[in-house]
């Protein structure tokens, strides 16, 4: 890509709404933690936070950030809480809540209980003062280890380090194995400005995990093949993750199936062929079986 197609931007010398606006529509989508706290005084909050993710399963540790505020510089309910009473229950949102979530981000008063604005059912801990959300399909209690303050002006983050000690799952959400069906839980995240995506059915997919063996590598693809005017750098990535190349006889059993003896004898062998490994890799098509077929054409 040549350089005047790029926009550098130095954030610097932004304002902090701007660099705002960037760093959400480009680092996403992002989970949200629906966090209920409580003060002191045992006044309960609710709200969601998209600065948020799972950071360690040994011990179970999770972070997110209710910022403090860019427009006044003003802290978040949730911030004050658990400096108050060091725990939170972090509640998952799916989409028959996500409505309900984001009501619950209005700015109320710290006396307002965000649970019954929201319409939402408040259900007790069993180890935490917090109450988690009936509705959410995955709550977890958690005790505050750690609050980081990453700075004292408007924008800046207070990272909440939360050690879950408890785990409450609706079992509509599992699978017969007794897992989590991520379909089933149709989960929402967070993207920039009002917009939110849902991991319904036809948006997700599913890529092999290079964990347990080793892929050759996209650099040791045949030059025809990287190079192709065809396959995606997806594509080349799916070949790349093979552990080794096919052999002469696999080659050989793919080269006599009749479809691919048809593209052979074709006018454009090099073209038809490619694209049908393409197409093969959209439809699942082993990443092994795809790479003996473009290696029907030779090196």
């Amino acid at each position: 890509m040549s350089k005047q197609n790029i926009k550098t931007i130095d954030p610097t010398t932004i304002s902090q709404g701007a660099l705002h606006n960037y760093l959400l529509s480009a680092v996403a989508p992002r989970p949200i933690a629906f966090a209920s706290t409580i003060d002191q005084a045992g006044n309960v909050n609710l709200s969601p936070f998209s600065f948020f993710n799972v950071f360690s399963s040994k011990p179970p540790i999770m972070i997110f950030s209710p910022a403090r505020r860019g427009r006044d510089n003003t802290t978040k309910h949730t911030y004050d809480n658990v400096l108050e009473v060091k725990e939170v229950v972090i509640n998952v949102v799916n989409h028959p809540i996500v409505e309900q979530m984001s009501l619950t981000s209005t700015e109320y008063d710290r006396e307002v209980n965000e649970f019954i604005k929201a319409g939402l059912t408040p259900v007790a801990s069993e180890k935490i003062r917090p109450p988690r959300v009936a509705e959410s399909p995955v709550a977890f209690e958690c005790e505050v280890e750690q609050v980081i303050s990453l700075g004292d002006h408007g924008g800046a983050g207070n990272l909440v380090i939360a050690k879950v000690v408890l785990i409450h799952i609706q079992e509509a959400y599992l699978d017969e194995a007794g897992k989590l069906d991520t379909v089933k839980l149709d989960l929402v995240a967070r993207m920039g400005g009002s917009w939110y995506c849902r991991a319904i059915p036809e948006a997700l997919f599913e890529i092999p995990k290079p964990l347990r063996t080793k892929g050759i590598g996209v650099d040791q693809l045949p030059e025809a093949i990287r190079n192709s005017s065809i396959l995606t750098g997806n594509n080349l990535g799916r070949l790349g993750n093979v552990e080794a190349l096919p052999n002469a006889e696999s080659i050989e059993a793919i080269q006599a199936e009749a479809p691919v003896q048809a593209a052979l004898q074709g006018t454009e062998p090099s073209r038809i062929i490619h694209q049908m490994a393409k197409e093969w890799l959209a439809e699942g098509v082993a990443a092994e079986r795809v790479l003996a077929l473009l290696m029907t054409l030779g090196g």
